[in-house]
């Protein structure tokens, strides 16, 4: 990969580009907070999986163009959250744990504000949708119809769909060519996560949400704007009737 990265899993088409996201320069004014939200974000939506061995710290800090000391407080960080461990010795390094920690328990606040996250990605995602039929190059949107299709094998098993749902939908923001959207689309898949994460995920549901991946491409490839917003919004509204239904009564009303 053209980050340095080592993983026991199968690298997936988007995966390069999307780390590209990951390891870009962050502000100097939040660097420490900034560096620990774009790894552990990265982690959560399955960029890096379990078992990555990251680049060398060198390696990170020209990436992330921030001082050691800045990089060694964020590692730290998320090793103490556990979510990277770190071995020495030949072979050693600083790996993303394998399992990751259980999540913690969604708050209230969150729960009470799940509507306002499906608001925010609702403007985000019909854009992308939108300005990837205006802009999209070929060669993405057969790596994003090989996503669909390898989806499609992964109905039973939520973690695999997820990161891999997660990356198709990055992998549609990268085909607008705007690497701020790229950005604004990881953080909006993080917060859905979140959400996803609380609730059951029955194979007929995820089954329906892949065959919406299928009808949202072929709009784009027809370059047909206003068919990708619809078919976008379908599909996101789709989502906002599952949490609806399955997420503890009585929050978000």
């Amino acid at each position: 990969m053209s980050v340095g990265l080592e993983s026991s899993a199968a690298a997936a088409p988007l995966e390069t580009v999307s780390l590209e996201t990951v390891f870009a320069p962050v502000r100097s004014q939040t660097a420490f907070e900034e560096t620990v939200d774009r790894l552990g974000t990265a982690i959560k939506l399955g960029l890096l999986v379990p078992g990555t061995r990251l680049p060398a710290e060198r390696e990170l800090c020209a990436k992330f163009g921030i001082a050691r000391s800045t990089l060694r407080q964020a590692l730290v960080a998320l090793g103490q959250s556990g979510h990277l461990h770190a071995t020495r010795g030949r072979g050693g390094g600083t790996f993303v744990a394998d399992p990751q920690p259980p999540a913690t328990p969604p708050t209230a606040d969150v729960l009470a504000g799940w509507r306002g996250v499906c608001d925010e990605r609702m403007v985000v995602e019909i854009g992308v949708a939108v300005l990837a039929a205006e802009r999209a190059a070929p060669e993405l949107l057969d790596a994003l119809e090989e996503l669909v299709v390898a989806i499609d094998g992964m109905l039973e098993d939520f973690s695999s769909y997820r990161q891999a749902n997660v990356r198709w939908h990055i992998g549609l923001a990268e085909a607008t060519r705007s690497p701020r959207l790229v950005t604004a689309m990881t953080v909006v898949q993080g917060a859905m996560t979140d959400l996803i994460s609380y609730i059951a995920h029955p194979p007929e549901v995820l089954d329906s949400s892949n065959a919406s991946h299928r009808r949202i491409l072929a709009s784009v490839r027809r370059h047909d704007e206003a068919a990708a917003a619809r078919e976008m919004t379908e599909h996101l509204r789709a989502t906002e009737h599952v949490l609806a239904g399955l997420l503890p009564k009585g929050v978000g009303a």
